[in-house]
């Protein structure tokens, strides 16, 4: 590793943190509502073109940023309520977005900006841990019968701080994002990207110097503004991880389903080979006394994977990864955020299956209630609960013996400071049957001006 390395670092943290006073010198003209709606389950928005009548609960009316992901369907489906992604109709409102992960330590600004009918955007994700830095610039143009976005990136991630070791990886790359919606609720997606990975890295050692080019071609019924579902059929990196489901208004019948089939192909200038199809499916329960549960359900396989020949056995540090011609960041994964909250394993590979649920249940809603200083308008208690087996063969899924759980308690909040709306997520959750049993104590924290 070049020893301009640690000065890179120190770069990169005076690029945030002039971004962040940058963001914070911006007047912004008006609430960014349709974000608040999309991040606080506690809100109970209808973001995704539900009845006018439900009456669960309520978001704030003013202009709404257009999502990245939400198809510009026609309003005659629902003369009620507007599409989701209208364009703001004061096109020179500037949205800052900043959201905040510990334990992990991450840093999540975005700046969004309607000029006519192209939507600019502007995202840094710093993990001031370890260093980690992903840059992102997209353009969005908004047409009546589709959607197109262009988005390019640059992604450098180190080692855990405690492994006081300098290795990365980075990945730098370019996709464009096309959306047809079908109707309000149905839309279809086609992606194409190009990224070209450098590492040095033990574990990325098959994939530094190569191409990854791909297409992916999604299918979506439901809320085009939830993260966990858009990550599925667009691009996963920039996503906003939230610790519960964000909506209280799902789709036809509180249910979602989202598809997607990715090709990645070693033509012209890729270098893998493989077929991925992956699935997310998500239902909402009414419980008592306004509380409800949120169950959803994941899987994902290979249909091809082309199989090379290495002998991994020469060194037990390579991974079990190494011996597909599938780029690392492509594997599915167990663990996060998104998926067992509790599992602290670092679990890849080509099969995966997985099944959460998230009750939710109300201390007080739209209520102001002072505490802290701070002004309190919503609570929701949580119960989470999961499980769910990954590995490299389709027997994992009737091995029942080795299937993960975890369970945890956690909340949902939000509150105001100033002219400052704060919402706030934790989580404590523990796995059983894991490699590495523990406690895992996770919090988020979303703001918007």
């Amino acid at each position: 590793m070049p020893s301009c390395m640690p000065a890179r670092r120190l770069l990169f943290s005076a690029l945030v943190a002039a971004l962040l006073l940058t963001a914070a010198l911006v007047p912004v003209a008006g609430a960014h509502a349709q974000e608040a709606a999309d991040s606080l389950s506690a809100d109970g928005a209808s973001t995704d073109g539900g009845s006018a009548d439900d009456t669960s609960a309520s978001a704030p009316s003013s202009p709404a940023t257009p999502s990245a992901t939400s198809p510009a369907a026609p309003q005659a489906e629902n003369r009620s309520l507007p599409p989701a992604d209208a364009p703001a109709d004061d096109q020179g409102d500037v949205f800052p977005e900043l959201n905040v992960y510990f334990p992990e330590g991450e840093l999540d600004l975005r700046v969004n900006r309607l000029v006519r009918k192209v939507f600019v955007e502007g995202q840094v994700k710093y993990n001031f841990v370890d260093g980690d830095i992903s840059a992102f610039l997209r353009y969005r143009y908004y047409g009546y019968e589709r959607t197109y976005q262009l988005s390019v990136f640059d992604e450098v991630q180190f080692e855990d701080l405690e492994d006081f070791s300098n290795d990365f990886d980075r990945t730098r790359g370019i996709l464009l994002l096309t959306e047809w919606p079908l109707t309000y609720h149905q839309r279809t997606f086609l992606l194409s990207e190009l990224d070209r990975i450098t590492s040095n890295k033990k574990e990325l050692v098959f994939d530094t110097g190569k191409t990854n080019l791909f297409l992916r071609l999604g299918y979506q019924i439901g809320t085009p503004n939830d993260e966990r579902s858009n990550a599925i059929v667009g691009e996963n990196r920039a996503r906003v991880e939230r610790l519960f489901t964000a909506f209280r208004n799902i789709g036809p019948g509180d249910a979602g389903l989202t598809t997607a089939l990715t090709w990645g192909t070693d033509l012209a200038v890729g270098d893998f080979d493989y077929t991925k199809l992956e699935l997310s499916g998500i239902k909402r329960f009414e419980l008592p006394r306004g509380a409800f549960l949120f169950g959803r359900l994941h899987g994902g396989t290979f249909l091809r994977q082309k199989i090379l020949d290495r002998d991994l056995t020469e060194d037990p540090r390579l991974p079990a990864t190494g011996k597909y011609s599938i780029p690392r960041a492509e594997y599915l994964r167990l663990d996060g955020r998104d998926n067992l909250k509790g599992l602290q394993d670092r679990l890849r590979g080509t099969e995966e299956l997985h099944l959460t649920g998230e009750a939710l249940f109300p201390w007080f809603v739209h209520q102001n209630r002072r505490a802290l200083k701070l002004d309190w308008n919503t609570w929701y208690w949580a119960l989470y609960g999961g499980t769910g087996n990954i590995g490299f063969d389709s027997s994992i899924y009737t091995d029942y013996a080795n299937y993960v759980y975890d369970v945890g308690v956690g909340f949902e909040s939000s509150f105001k400071l100033r002219k400052f709306q704060f919402f706030l997520s934790g989580l404590v959750a523990h796995a059983f049957n894991a490699e590495e049993e523990g406690t895992t104590a996770r919090l988020s924290i979303k703001s918007y001006h």
